[in-house]
């Protein structure tokens, strides 16, 4: 059994140590092992060349990994905290996202952006944000979202050996959860990287979720199931692509959906799945496909944050509504 932080500290450290290339790169993430410990004792294993604190200027860290990964480097960037992004946006989405398709196809930008994301853990301000819009909305980047020390570990060892970019989101209150971790990337627990799985099978209505969520929504689909309904719940890991063949075939089976993400609502990446099961299955539906997520507000303060995220009632709320409609 391993923790969620656990699992990506292994899977870094056998990345590194397979690769010469593999770097990584971040405030604090050598010496101290990053504000979670995800990198520790890896700048002792490795060397400070190879696992690098930088100055915190995200837009350097990111610009560097740029260059880096052009001369052949494959470099994993640690943002520290999902609000922290921010000023290197313009590095992300209009240059890393674009190098290969701007190339022609000759230049390959092989870089993981690291973000420890969502709420939780009681922070302040500008730490706990659910950014993933922005970057599953920019063509050229590939985005996953990781709920599990399973996924966590096989998605991380897959996004470095991937040539694309990839920004991967890790739910930071996730970090010290434990499960187990499949030994070998033969065993079948181990999905391909753009893969949704399926956590819970059910015949009644779908719960389509990722990230942190996908607790609160086995949760719910546990106390739906005390009433005797049934409840499929389904992470969808890969945010960009989405694996639309597993959420329509769930959807068309159940006749019914809910969306849950602890974004807001409006404008989040829920609207975009809700449209594309609105369009694919459409005769099939029961009910209007419906949404859970965050208020459309600024994230609050700690002691306000459990009333911002979705919980088990606001879920269920939707659950009943939809079976009910």
């Amino acid at each position: 059994m391993l923790t969620l932080s656990q699992a990506i500290n292994r899977a870094l450290h056998h990345e590194l140590e397979s690769d010469p290339a593999v770097m990584v790169m971040g405030q604090d993430v050598g010496l101290s092992g990053g504000v979670f410990r995800v990198t520790d004792g890896l700048q002792k294993d490795f060397g400070a060349d190879r696992v690098i604190d930088t100055p915190l200027a995200e837009a350097g860290i990111v610009g560097t990994a740029i260059g880096l990964a052009m001369r052949g480097y494959r470099p994993v960037c640690e943002i520290q905290f999902d609000g922290f992004v921010y000023p290197a946006f313009s590095q992300i989405t209009s240059q890393l996202a674009k190098l290969h398709a701007r190339s022609g196809g000759r230049i390959t930008v092989p870089v993981v952006i690291r973000i420890p994301v969502s709420g939780g853990i009681g922070a302040v301000e500008h730490h706990s944000e659910s950014n993933e819009a922005y970057f599953a909305h920019t063509a050229g980047l590939r985005v996953m979202a990781a709920a599990t020390p399973q996924d966590a570990h096989w998605m991380l060892r897959q996004a470095i050996a991937c040539d694309d970019p990839v920004i991967f989101f890790e739910p930071k209150c996730r970090y010290w959860s434990k499960g187990e971790v499949a030994e070998s990337a033969d065993d079948p627990l181990v999905l391909p990287v753009d893969a949704a799985r399926t956590v819970r099978e059910g015949t009644d209505l779908t719960l389509l979720t990722w990230g942190s969520m996908v607790e609160t929504c086995l949760s719910a689909a546990a106390a739906a199931a005390e009433e005797g309904r049934s409840l499929e719940v389904i992470d969808l890991r890969s945010l960009s692509p989405v694996d639309a063949e597993t959420l329509v075939a769930s959807v068309r089976r159940t006749g019914r959906a809910v969306v849950v993400h602890e974004a807001p609502t409006f404008g989040g990446l829920g609207g975009e799945v809700a449209a594309m099961l609105g369009e694919r299955c459409f005769t099939h539906l029961e009910a209007p496909v419906t949404r859970v997520g965050g208020f459309n507000v600024p994230y609050p303060a700690a002691r306000l944050e459990e009333h911002y995220r979705p919980d088990l009632d606001r879920v269920l709320d939707a659950v009943d509504r939809a079976l009910d409609f």
